[in-house]
């Protein structure tokens, strides 16, 4: 009874701090007018590493709540992609991008051994998005637009999504993903926090 009160919880607030996990960075950018900071690689990487996760799971026929918050992050990657080309002023490749991911993912479900396959490589691919986000603020060493409450709160649904996984299905491959993610994804998020301190301190010492 007290295992199922924590897998309730754990999925009511993971799937809560989904949606609103990139308004952050989403008004960040808009505020800013400007995707300094911002990685399109590793938003592209995610984005792969989103919906081939959410495919697998549909396509085992996982229980829904522990991968609804996906579509919602889908949704909201996509705004980001569409504001990051904007801001770069290469826009018109959307369509492009909308093409390959819609031909992509329609692909991962045409054999069962393609999406086997894709679900084996996606931490790899996960963990390359967040490798490139660091690689971009190692480069400018600048957090830039970056949000560090976006990537607090990918941290910790990450965490739950580690305790959901574990009490239902246990999939290995779904628990080594998600440990993998929660690492990298604080990794970033205290780069992220000693770029925006030292940016700070550099203002009030001018």
């Amino acid at each position: 009874m007290q295992s199922d009160m924590f897998l309730h919880a754990a999925n009511v607030s993971t799937l809560f701090v989904c949606m609103v996990l990139k308004f952050p960075q989403i008004f960040a950018l808009m505020r800013a007018k400007s995707s300094a900071g911002v990685s399109l690689n590793s938003l592209l990487l995610e984005l792969v590493g989103f919906i081939v996760f959410v495919t697998y799971q549909m396509y085992y026929d996982y229980p829904p709540p522990t991968y609804l918050e996906y579509p919602i992050l889908i949704a909201q990657d996509v705004i980001l992609l569409l504001l990051i080309l904007h801001y770069n002023g290469s826009l018109q490749q959307s369509l492009i991008y909308t093409l390959v991911f819609v031909g992509g993912w329609r692909l991962l479900t045409v054999e069962k051994w393609i999406i086997d396959l894709a679900m084996s490589l996606c931490t790899f691919i996960s963990a390359a998005s967040k490798f490139a986000q660091l690689q971009c603020l190692w480069r400018s060493k600048d957090a830039g637009q970056v949000s560090a409450l976006s990537w607090g709160m990918a941290t910790y649904t990450c965490v739950a999504r580690i305790y959901t996984t574990t009490v239902t299905t246990g999939d290995m491959q779904v628990l080594v993903r998600f440990i993998a993610m929660t690492l990298l994804n604080l990794w970033v998020l205290l780069t992220v926090l000693y770029y925006q301190k030292r940016s700070s301190s550099s203002k009030k010492e001018d």
